[in-house]
């Protein structure tokens, strides 16, 4: 989602083989390059290979011309991927990311949504993707306004991701017994920085406080 400074993208940490848990930390949110991020839904395998290909390619340009690629290049690129990845996407390996990142030509945060033929579309707000979207889209939606402040925006993709983990089973909600939580990024103009998993279980446990004394919170 957009903020008041740039944009945040987050990522729940659960993979899973059909009906089976297969990993509870997996990384789903990456640096694609200094001011920009991709986070991954669907395929595993051929999503994360996808990422660091990406990677790779914006690594190359900027040492190549001596300057990053535009942000709407960049998206433009990962259409491109997306797109070659269709004949794999029809026996069933989809992979759908979303990106985002600082523009610093125009002073601030963008964010695109892909579809499955390499489809590019920017949103405005904010986006959402994979088996919980529509659940963590809702609780953004709600929640969303203009200029949010960096905790605010972090707040909110943590409470879009609980409540998205309380409705599907493919998304991982906050472990607190092992110490697993969401991957939250932010990128502004200073780039990107990834938020430390201490302040993540402070604002996760205020989340659950909240809940815990709303009625209308966690079902009893």
């Amino acid at each position: 989602m957009r903020y008041g400074d740039g944009v945040l993208m987050a990522g729940d940490r659960r993979a899973t083989s059909g009906n089976l848990i297969s990993h509870r930390a997996m990384e789903k949110v990456f640096p694609a390059d200094s001011h920009s991020v991709v986070g991954i839904a669907g395929a595993a395998g051929p999503a994360v290979e996808m990422v660091r290909l990406f990677q790779l390619q914006l690594e190359h340009y900027e040492k190549v011309e001596g300057s990053r690629l535009s942000l709407e290049g960049k998206a433009n690129q990962l259409g491109i991927m997306i797109r070659g990845n269709l004949p794999a996407a029809m026996q069933g390996l989809v992979v759908v990311p979303l990106f985002a990142g600082y523009d610093e030509k125009r002073g601030t945060g963008r964010l695109f949504e892909y579809d499955v033929t390499g489809g590019r579309y920017e949103e405005r707000d904010y986006a959402a993707t994979g088996s919980g979207s529509l659940h963590g889209g809702t609780v953004i939606k709600l929640g969303f306004r203009d200029n949010l402040t960096r905790d605010e925006s972090i707040d909110l993709a943590i409470k879009a991701l609980f409540h998205a983990a309380d409705e599907d089973s493919a998304t991982g909600g906050p472990d607190l017994m092992r110490g697993i939580f969401p991957v939250v990024a932010t990128v502004d103009r200073v780039g990107f920085l990834r938020v430390d998993d201490a302040e993540l279980a402070q604002r996760t446990s205020a989340l659950l406080e909240e809940l815990r004394s709303n009625r209308g919170g966690l079902p009893r």
